[in-house]
C-alpha cells in the first residue's frame, strides 16, 4: 500500500468514526457536508478541522439551527464549534445571522458573533460589531453599539441592546437614537416592538421633527401611525406654543395634541397662557380648546387680564387671535373685573365682548346672575351685553358700551345702604389710565345720586329723569351731571326720601361676586375630579443576560472535560459595559489562504483529468 492510499484510508477512519459518534448522540452538533476534513498539530487533540472546496461551504446542524462557514474547528469532546469566514446562521424561517466568525456550544446552545454582524428577522435587520445568541432563552445581546432599521420606523442606534425574539421586541439601552424621516427620537431606554413598530421611552425622552419637539420621562409611540402618549414633565413645543400636562397625546400626522390633568398652553409669540385640565392643541388651524377650570391669561407688561371659564377656545393667528370663553366667565384685572355667561375677545381690534345668552328664561332663578357685569374701580356696570375697547398698542383701557338696559351703580360708602344708580337703554363710556371718566347714558335716563360738599356731608339725594345724561368723573366720584331734555328733578333731604324709591327698576347690586383676586375666580366653581393617570409603569432594569440559569448552563458544559478549560465559558459578555473582541486577523488570513489553496488544488486535479481523457 502506498503512503498516498494510508493517508485515504486513515482520513476515512476519522470522518466514519466521527459521523458515527454524530449519528449515537443526536443532540450533537451534526456535519451536514464539509469539502475536506483534517486534523492540525496547532489544535487540541481530537478536533477537527473542516474546510470547504470549490462547490459549498462546511454546514452544521444542531438542532434545528444551521451553520455555513468557509472554515471550521469543532471540539468533539466539548460539542463546540468555531466557524470562520462568511459565517452564516439560520433558525427556522424566521432568524437568519451572518459574521465573519462565530463560536458555538451544543451543551449550552449559547453562540458568539463577531466581525460585520448582521442579524435579520421578517420586520427588521441588526448590525452590529459583538453579538451574543441564547438559543435557549431566544434572546440577541449586544453591548459594543449597534444599528437596527425598520423599514417604516426607520433606524434606531444605541450602545446596548437585546432582542427578545419570542415576542419580536428589541430593548435598547443608552443613548438611544431613531432616526425617521419625518422626526428624530433619542432616550436613555426603549422598548420596540417591530411586528407593531410599538415605543415605549424611559427616562429622559425627546421626539424632534420639522414643527414640533415632545419631551417626556415615560411615553409611548406607534411609529406605524405617528401617535404617541407621553406622562412625567411631559410637553410638547409647537413653533411658539408649548403644551404641557399630566399625561399628552400626539398625532403628528394631523398635528394635533390633547392633554389631560394640570395643563399649561404657553404662547410666547401671543403672549398668552391658558390652563386648564383638558385641552386639545391644532397646529394648522392654530388654536387651542380647553375645559375644567380653564384660565386665559393674556400676559401685559403692567398688568395682565384673566379670564376663567368652564370652557375656552383661542383660535386663530397672531394678529388674528379669537379668544371665545363659554359658560360662568370670569374676568380679572386689578382694576377691573367681570362676569357673563359668554365672553368674544378679538385680539386685532382689542374688543372684548360680555355676552348674556337669550337662550336662558327670564324667570331662570339663575338668569340675573348670567347677565354681563363689569366693575370699574368703584363703579358696577350691567346691561344685557357689554363691548369693552382697549388699545392694542398702549393696553390701557379705552372705552365701553352697555347695550339694553344700561346700569351705572356705585355704593355710597359714607350712607348705609345707599347707592349711587344710573339707568338708561344704553351706556357709552371712556376710560383715562384705565379709570372711568365720562359716562353718556343715551334714552330713557334714570338717575338717584346722593349729593355730598367738600366736607363730604349730605345734602340731598337726587332723583331726576332726562332723555340722555352726561357724567364727568374724577376720583371715582362724579363732579357734573348734564341733562338733556329732563323732564322731572327732585332734590329730597335724606329723611324725606321714601326709602321705597331709592331702587330704580332693575337694580341689582352684585358687588359680593366681583372678583378681587385670581384666586376668586375659582371659588364658586364645583368639586374638580380629575381622572387618575396611570401611565407607564417605573423603570424597571432588564434581568441579566447571563443569569443563574445561563451560569448553570456552562458550567455543566464543563465538567464532561474537567482537565481542560471550559470553551463555553469563553467571551461572556460583563453587563451593560461595552467590550469590543476585535476579530483575530491572522485567523482569518490563514483561512483565506487554506480555502484558496483547497480550490485551487481542486481545479489542478479537474485539469489533470481532463488531460488524462484528453490523452
Amino acid at each position: 500500500m502506498t503512503l498516498k492510499r494510508f493517508k485515504n484510508l486513515v482520513l476515512f477512519i476519522c470522518i466514519t468514526v466521527v459521523t458515527i459518534g454524530f449519528a449515537q448522540d443526536k443532540q450533537k452538533i451534526t456535519v451536514e457536508y464539509s469539502g475536506n476534513t483534517s486534523t492540525a498539530p496547532d489544535i487540541e487533540d481530537g478536533a477537527l478541522v473542516f474546510l470547504r472546496d470549490k462547490s459549498q461551504q462546511v454546514h452544521f446542524i444542531h438542532k434545528g439551527v444551521n451553520v455555513w462557514c468557509d472554515k471550521a474547528i469543532y471540539y468533539e469532546d466539548q460539542d463546540y464549534l468555531e466557524a470562520f469566514s462568511n459565517v452564516v446562521m439560520k433558525q427556522g424561517d424566521t432568524i437568519n445571522m451572518v459574521a465573519k466568525y462565530v463560536e458555538y456550544s451544543g451543551k449550552t446552545q449559547r453562540a458568539f458573533a463577531r466581525g460585520d454582524v448582521v442579524l435579520t428577522e421578517p420586520k427588521s435587520t441588526l448590525k452590529t460589531d459583538t453579538l451574543h445568541f441564547d438559543r435557549i432563552k431566544q434572546q440577541a445581546y449586544y453591548n459594543t453599539g449597534g444599528t437596527v432599521v425598520r423599514d417604516s420606523s426607520g433606524t434606531i442606534t444605541s450602545k446596548i441592546g437585546r432582542y427578545y425574539m419570542s415576542t419580536s421586541k428589541y430593548q435598547f439601552i443608552k443613548d438611544v437614537v431613531l432616526v425617521n424621516p419625518q422626526y428624530t427620537l433619542n432616550t436613555e431606554r426603549l422598548d420596540f416592538f417591530t411586528e407593531n413598530g410599538y415605543a415605549y421611552l424611559f427616562g429622559p425622552s425627546t421626539i424632534t421633527g420639522e414643527t414640533s419637539k415632545v419631551y417626556c420621562e415615560r411615553g409611548f409611540y406607534d411609529t406605524n401611525r405617528n401617535i404617541g402618549h407621553f406622562q412625567r414633565n411631559a410637553k410638547i413645543d409647537y413653533d411658539n406654543r408649548t403644551v404641557e400636562g399630566d399625561s399628552l397625546y400626539f398625532d403628528r400626522n394631523k398635528s394635533f395634541a390633547s392633554a389631560s390633568n394640570n395643563i399649561t398652553v404657553t404662547d410666547t409669540l401671543n403672549k398668552s397662557i391658558v390652563r386648564g385640565h383638558y385641552a386639545e392643541v391644532w397646529r394648522a388651524k392654530d388654536s387651542v380648546f380647553i375645559t375644567k377650570r380653564a384660565l386665559a391669561i393674556t400676559v401685559q407688561e403692567k398688568d395682565s387680564v384673566y379670564i376663567h371659564a368652564d370652557t375656552l377656545m383661542l383660535t386663530g393667528k397672531e394678529p388674528n387671535r379669537i379668544t371665545r370663553a363659554f359658560y360662568n366667565v370670569k374676568l380679572y384685572k386689578s382694576d377691573m373685573a367681570g362676569k357673563a355667561d359668554s365672553i368674544h375677545v378679538d385680539h386685532k381690534k382689542g374688543l372684548t365682548q360680555l355676552i348674556n345668552l337669550s337662550r336662558f328664561s327670564s324667570t331662570d332663578a339663575f338668569a340675573t346672575k348670567r347677565k354681563p357685569v363689569l366693575w370699574n374701580i368703584g363703579n358696577q356696570m350691567t346691561g344685557d351685553t357689554i363691548h369693552l375697547l382697549s388699545n392694542v398698542v398702549t393696553e390701557k383701557l379705552d372705552s365701553l358700551k352697555v347695550f339694553e338696559n344700561a346700569f351705572l351703580v356705585s355704593k355710597d360708602t359714607l350712607s348705609e345702604d345707599a347707592y349711587n344708580q344710573i339707568k338708561g337703554k344704553r351706556l357709552i363710556g371712556l376710560f383715562r389710565d384705565n379709570e372711568l371718566y365720562n359716562v353718556d347714558i343715551i334714552k330713557n335716563a334714570e338717575v338717584i345720586y346722593y349729593l355730598r360738599n367738600d366736607k363730604n356731608e349730605l345734602i340731598g339725594i337726587d332723583k331726576s329723569k332726562s332723555g340722555s345724561i352726561n357724567i364727568q368723573i374724577e376720583n371715582q366720584e362724579i363732579v357734573e351731571t348734564r341733562f338733556n331734555l329732563q323732564i322731572d328733578a327732585q332734590l329730597f333731604p335724606e329723611s324725606e326720601f321714601p326709602k321705597a324709591g331709592r331702587r330704580l327698576r332693575g337694580f341689582d347690586w352684585r358687588g359680593e361676586e366681583r372678583p378681587m383676586s385670581v384666586e376668586d375666580l375659582f371659588k364658586d366653581d364645583p368639586p374638580l375630579n380629575l381622572p387618575i393617570i396611570k401611565g407607564l409603569e417605573d423603570y424597571v432594569p432588564p434581568e441579566e443576560f447571563i443569569d443563574d440559569a445561563v451560569t448553570e448552563r456552562i458550567e455543566e458544559a464543563g465538567k464532561a472535560t474537567p482537565t481542560k478549560a471550559n470553551k463555553a465559558a469563553r467571551n461572556l459578555p460583563k453587563e451593560n459595559e461595552p467590550t469590543i473582541v476585535p476579530l483575530n486577523k491572522k485567523e482569518e488570513k490563514v483561512l483565506t489562504k487554506d480555502a484558496k489553496k483547497i480550490i485551487k488544488n481542486d481545479l489542478i486535479k479537474d485539469i489533470k483529468t481532463e488531460s488524462d481523457k484528453d490523452n
